[in-house]
């Protein structure tokens, strides 16, 4: 695949990121506000974190627009393979950010457990809880689907961060009932098992985001090999490599073949070789194959 054309595939891409975080932005901090509002008037500890989540969501939108803006630029003297990396470190942002939200969480939720503090709660609150109950799961879906479609470790990590809100939200709807039915320290006791699962959450976002940025494999050796071995001419094939983001995957590799096959003819093969894999791995954009004679 040339510059040019790559080049074009990511910018498509990029603009299609993009246009999703703007509609899931206006969603989740539609949301937030809700909460926010109704959990500090009604004095709830677990919907207040929940609208806090809602607002981190939103949060994250703005980091990944911003990242997306510098993933788009084109590769240039100082970044070489681009800057698609941006993504990556959007998606890290994301995680640290859940990671301060958790620390405040717990703070309100011992608050509440240890102060006995009981929220006022009405059938508003479950309503509206369940109203942002039903956006979520459907931004959510949305998000993935997206996320999926375009391979974008943003959208996906987004999507993660959002299906955690639909369970929060599910567990804070249980603690307002049971908050309205008289069960005492439930808002703080819920709030408490919300910290557990959002940690987890910005664990496995954290996680994803340092493999990319550590450069982790992102192609089956293997099935590399399998490949090649079906390309004439080639008799061997070492150092096979593979790194970047799931929807711009650069893989470089050696081939080895006969030494009296002429420097036309090898590079025929290893033409051949970038074709196949390319086609065979739609998220790669680019294969670098070096060529060796076969040792003796």
């Amino acid at each position: 695949m040339n510059d040019s054309s790559a080049h074009e595939k990511l910018a498509a891409r990029h603009a299609a990121v993009r246009k999703v975080l703007w509609w899931i932005l206006v969603a989740n901090w539609a949301v937030a506000v809700i909460k926010l509002v109704l959990g500090l008037l009604s004095n709830s500890t677990a919907m207040t974190a929940d609208g806090m989540h809602s607002f981190i969501d939103g949060g994250s939108n703005i980091i990944g627009l911003v990242a997306m803006h510098f993933a788009a630029q084109p590769a240039d003297d100082e970044h070489p393979y681009g800057h698609q990396k941006f993504e990556a470190l959007a998606s890290l942002a994301i995680g640290v950010m859940i990671g301060m939200g958790v620390m405040e969480l717990g703070r309100m939720a011992f608050n509440a457990i240890i102060n006995d503090v009981h929220p006022a709660v009405g059938p508003l609150q479950i309503a509206v809880m369940v109203g942002t109950l039903v956006v979520n799961l459907f931004v959510t879906r949305i998000e993935a689907a997206q996320g999926r479609k375009h391979n974008s470790a943003l959208l996906l990590a987004d999507a993660s961060h959002t299906l955690s809100d639909v369970f929060v939200t599910i567990a804070v709807i249980a603690s307002l009932v049971l908050t309205y039915l008289g069960v005492a320290k439930a808002d703080g006791v819920v709030a408490l098992a919300v910290l557990v699962f959002v940690a987890y959450t910005g664990w496995q976002i954290i996680r994803q985001a340092v493999g990319i940025l550590a450069d982790s494999a992102r192609v089956n050796p293997v099935k590399v090999r399998e490949i090649i071995a079906q390309v004439p001419r080639v008799q061997a094939t070492s150092a096979i490599r593979s790194r970047g983001l799931e929807g711009s995957v650069y893989v470089d590799l050696v081939i080895h073949v006969d030494p009296s096959v002429d420097l036309r003819t090898a590079h025929d093969v290893a033409d051949d070789v970038e074709a196949r894999i390319i086609a065979a791995f739609p998220e790669v954009i680019d294969v670098v194959v070096h060529v060796e004679p076969t040792a003796p």
